[in-house]
């Protein structure tokens, strides 16, 4: 599994081209991008050597791959752009080839999600949740779109987003429910007309607005995770001070004496920094 770039030709790694160049064969999302592809690394196969799968094909390509496999070729798999198995085909293949006790074997590289996620600050640690929800593309249908975002939302972690340029407007609006919450939209990643930018999720709708070039290219949005609330901080400070010399009840007591908050959510709360905190 052959990761490419997702726009600047250099983002490969030589690792890649050295497994493309000795690949027997090597399958494909499209087989004429891939030639090209291959074309500008000076690496040259047959057509022969070139098979396509994609999403309407790869259930039937993957026993395909199969046989060249069991033959004793080296095969090499490549989706259009970036990782394949996460949002491009892919993932069929490896369960059938695992499937079948062949081995699989991940070369890493450009992804779209890490890129953005790299210089989004939005992962953070501290007090909020860690880690990241990757989702994808939304439903097109407004009201399972609607639905989904209120699940991830809900979650309290940092979510990320792809989305094509003629859905955009449509998920600026859906998103434009969240607020005040932060959020990192990438356009054009590692391309010419790169452009990164973090706003409320209310503002998307005029930050695309506003220069109709916004609407082209591919995009990937990281929804950064809420903001603790003021009082929760505080809340965590008294538990936290409290916890370090007193038992857990006791120390659940004092502090909703002291914050005037309900007990069972202070519980709670304790018995999550006792865990992130560890002993």
């Amino acid at each position: 599994m052959v990761a490419t770039p997702i726009g600047n030709l250099a983002d490969i790694s030589l690792r890649a081209l050295h497994v493309l160049a000795l690949a027997d064969h090597i399958a494909c999302e499209d087989t004429r991008h891939t030639r090209t592809l291959l074309r500008a690394y000076g690496i040259d196969k047959s057509s022969a050597q070139v098979l396509a799968l994609h999403q309407h094909n790869e259930a039937q390509a993957a026993h395909s791959v199969v046989d060249l496999l069991r033959q004793g070729g080296r095969v090499a798999y490549v989706s259009d752009a970036g990782t394949p198995g996460i949002s491009d085909p892919g993932a069929r293949l490896v369960a059938h080839v695992r499937s079948q006790g062949l081995r699989v074997l991940p070369l890493p590289g450009a992804s779209s999600v890490t890129a953005l996620l790299s210089a989004a600050g939005a992962l953070q640690g501290g007090e909020q949740e860690s880690g990241f929800v990757f989702a994808g593309f939304l439903p097109s249908k407004a009201g399972e779109r609607a639905q989904a975002l209120e699940v991830l939302a809900g979650q309290g972690r940092a979510f990320v987003l792809l989305e094509a340029p003629h859905r955009m407007q449509a998920l600026a609006q859906a998103l434009a429910r969240l607020g005040e919450r932060t959020l990192t939209v990438g356009r054009e990643l590692s391309k010419q007309f790169e452009e990164i930018a973090s706003m409320r999720a209310d503002a998307l709708v005029v930050w695309l607005d506003a220069d109709s070039m916004r609407l082209r290219g591919e995009f990937t949005l990281v929804v950064h995770a809420p903001e603790a609330p003021l009082a929760q901080t505080q809340d965590d400070r008294i538990l936290r001070l409290l916890l370090a010399e007193l038992p857990l009840k006791t120390a659940v007591k004092l502090a909703a004496d002291i914050s005037g908050e309900a007990r069972n959510a202070l519980y709670e709360r304790a018995l999550a920094l006792k865990q992130q905190d560890g002993p």
